[in-house]
């Protein structure tokens, strides 16, 4: 069916939202593109006459592409090599969504969308369109063809599930700076003390090279054996330079709505390690090097303000 100039720009009018939505739904900045663009191709061949709400259709047909994905997704990562995490998406995205509240701040941290691969997809449907969308238990019923009474269980058990979660310290670019050289300099001081009073006692520490690059196959806990690691990881070495293509030029940026420690080399993004800050201390290292998970966040750092590198004590 022929699509006019409005129904485009109805479209693209909600294609952010989309994303936002798609992205909390799936982890996956790559994945959520392709889940937007296979709902417009739906709007694009659809009878659109016979379409009441478009905004709720649109949020339907993405939601069932979401949940079919989940499946596929989940069998995928079973043979994922090494560790999972989400894909890093830096401050300024359209894809973050919304962030006026504190559940929809949480929604997108690296350390929740982790968490909420524990959920059931229609667990995590109905959470996401609840928490971060402020969609009520009626409208996600019509999303999810269930009843209204079934979709409250389902959310009262997401809840459950993600009961033990720290609240998240919220951060702007300049306190991030701060906490980023804190932990830099604690990181690189040898002194292991230093880092173990910025963390949490039960921290952890997760890193995704997806194959390409080396990670440990599980993650690193308790405060003291993670500033233990972080001390080896960072300890400058010629031979770790050349895994990432040289030597990085450090900066700080807010990722996922945390502090962020960006590796550039050569001007490309070479990894990116977000700090999971709670008001207990850093609960969590996530360190994403795996090259396809920073595709969405290169293309962004490309082209955005990176304010100064980081002071050079390597």
């Amino acid at each position: 069916m022929l699509i006019g100039a409005r129904e485009v720009e109805l479209f693209e009018g909600a294609r952010g939202r989309l994303e936002a939505i798609a992205y909390r739904l799936l982890g996956s900045a790559n994945d959520a593109e392709d889940a937007v663009q296979d709902t417009f191709l739906r709007w694009q061949s659809a009878d659109r006459e016979l379409i009441e709400t478009p905004e709720a259709w649109l949020t339907k047909v993405l939601t069932n592409i979401c949940l079919n994905r989940l499946t596929s997704a989940r069998a995928r990562r079973e043979t994922y090599v090494g560790q999972w995490l989400p894909e890093p998406v830096f401050a300024g995205d359209r894809m973050l969504g919304p962030s006026d509240t504190v559940e929809q701040r949480e929604s997108v941290s690296i350390a929740m969308l982790a968490l909420m691969e524990r959920l059931s997809a229609k667990e995590r449907v109905v959470y996401v369109l609840r928490e971060a969308f402020g969609y009520s238990h009626g409208e996600i019923a019509e999303v999810l063809d269930l009843t209204e009474s079934n979709c409250q269980q389902i959310y009262r058990r997401a809840k459950q599930h993600l009961a033990a979660e720290r609240r998240r310290v919220p951060v702007d670019a300049a306190a991030a700076r701060k906490i980023v050289e804190e932990f830099l300099a604690a990181a690189l001081s040898g002194k292991t003390d230093s880092l173990v009073r910025m963390l949490t006692d039960d921290a952890i520490s997760v890193g995704d090279g997806g194959g390409v690059l080396f990670s440990l196959p599980r993650p690193v806990t308790g405060a003291t054996r993670v500033a233990r690691f972080l001390h080896g990881l960072f300890k400058p070495s010629a031979a770790k330079w050349s895994l990432i293509g040289g030597r990085p030029v450090l900066f700080a940026a807010v990722v996922n709505g945390m502090p962020a420690l960006v590796l550039e080399v050569e001007g490309q993004i070479a990894g990116i390690v977000t700090l999971d800050v709670t008001d207990d201390g850093i609960a969590a290292v996530h360190a994403q090097v795996n090259p396809a998970k920073l595709e969405r966040a290169e293309r962004h750092w490309a082209v955005a303000d990176q304010g100064e590198p980081l002071p050079d004590t390597w």
